[in-house]
């Protein structure tokens, strides 16, 4: 039914927050915005729990939601409490709660605390064809959700982060075919909450940073920030998008952090893949994790690092390029560093005019006090000082590697160094 018939006017002037309010909770439960602009000054509450099925369905994207008040402009609220197995769901999950979908619709933020969508214990929830801007967080999910998906979808220009998983009990979700880009602190957060089962792909997720300004919550910006140092972030896999593209203090394109336990990784079983990642300080920043892999990427113009791994265990880094432009005019940048890592290899990389460090310490590949890390065949072109450097290592191999320097005049003052460690082997490389 239409939403006129509840009192809306859609003018864009009048406050219709009673009026669709009003028609979710006594309406088919299908919230019908014809084609308009609504002013609301606070949160719209699909309640599946007390109403039964719900959505908002709008009109091709002609359809606006002005949220003008604090808090989310709609609010979805659900009851489950299982996991996504099937044997878990209770009946009136089931027959009231099951799979809300939103789509069609824009919500334009004007208060500095306006949020377009917050989820709370729901499961199958579909967002589809949403553009969510100017608001404090695009989409935010809290406490528990399940088997959700974000698809051909835009958040842009959202103060903090674009999609928020805010200390999040949050298991299947799939993030695909959207532009999430221009939001001040990320495009994609999650922080602190016990996340599995995370799939984004084919996304263009860039400029998520604001340069230059205070964010007073440690690092800044990423395009996508992984915050698991009191949660868990596991089994993820982030493939075929392009993130990139404005160098800030502290920013990286994906920022992935655990919590230290080597025992029990909370950064764990993730994968990164065949995305193209450049133009910011740093392009993978990856700290307390295990089982992660790396590979098919093209990774450019990273002002610090390229990549950057600490206290990482069990890991594959293969078959990326990673290229400084190199005009005489750019700064020096860009290079691969690990720091007190094991059991890795990095193999089959591409990489030309790393610039890492300086003629005494530091290399295009740097590992710091790691051990049983092997580098094979890999390519070092035209590094600035030193191509590959083992400092302090145990048990580190490097082995059928290319490090050259074709540059004239030629820079590059050795080609690989090993400093200190034990039981390290150097062999069968072109120097």
């Amino acid at each position: 039914m239409s939403v006129y018939h509840f009192g809306a006017v859609g003018d864009g002037n009048a406050d219709d927050t009673q009026a669709l309010q009003h028609a979710l909770d006594a309406g088919d439960g299908v919230l019908d915005l014809e084609k308009g602009t609504y002013r609301i000054t606070r949160p719209l509450i699909i309640n599946t729990v007390k109403n039964g099925y719900g959505g908002i369905s709008g009109r091709s994207g002609a359809s606006r939601i002005i949220m003008e008040g604090a808090g989310p402009a709609i609010r979805v609220i659900g009851n489950h409490n299982g996991t996504a197995s099937p044997a878990t769901y209770q009946p009136s999950t089931w027959e009231n709660e099951r799979m809300p979908i939103l789509e069609g619709f824009e919500i334009l933020g004007r208060h500095a605390e306006a949020v377009g969508v917050e989820l709370k214990k729901t499961t199958k929830t579909v967002i589809s064809r949403v553009l969510v801007r100017e608001c404090k967080y695009g989409i935010h999910l809290v406490e528990r959700n399940r088997d959700f998906i974000l698809s051909d979808s835009h958040l842009l220009n959202n103060s903090d982060h674009g999609l928020y998983f805010d200390r999040c009990n949050l298991h299947q979700i799939i993030v695909h075919g959207n532009h999430i880009s221009w939001n001040g602190k990320s495009g994609i957060k999650s922080l602190d909450g016990d996340v599995h089962n995370l799939q984004i792909t084919g996304n263009d997720i860039e400029y998520n940073n604001s340069p230059g300004v205070d964010q007073g919550e440690g690092p800044l910006g990423a395009e996508i920030w992984f915050d698991a140092r009191n949660g868990v972030i596991s089994e993820v896999t982030i493939a075929s998008n392009t993130i990139q593209a404005t160098i800030q203090p502290g920013g990286s394109n994906i920022r992935i952090w655990g919590n230290g336990k080597a025992d029990q990784y909370s950064n764990r079983l993730v994968a990164i893949t065949g995305n193209v990642l450049g133009s910011q300080t740093r392009g993978i920043d990856m700290r307390d994790g295990g089982r992660i892999t790396v590979t098919g990427n093209t990774i450019y113009d990273s002002q610090d690092l390229s990549i950057y791994f600490e206290r990482c265990h069990g890991f594959t880094v293969g078959s990326n390029t990673f290229v400084w432009r190199s005009d005489d005019e750019a700064a020096k940048r860009d290079g691969l560093k690990f720091v007190e890592c094991s059991a890795g290899v990095l193999t089959g990389l591409q990489s030309e005019h790393l610039c890492y460090g300086t003629p005494e310490r530091g290399a295009g590949i740097t590992l710091e006090n790691c051990n049983d890390i092997t580098i094979g065949h890999c390519q070092v072109l035209d590094p600035l000082h030193c191509g590959i450097e083992l400092r302090e290592c145990t048990r580190c191999i490097v082995d059928g590697c290319t490090v050259i320097d074709r540059k004239n005049p030629a820079t590059m003052v050795q080609a690989i160094r090993v400093v200190g460690g034990v039981d390290n082997q150097v062999k069968r490389n072109f120097t």
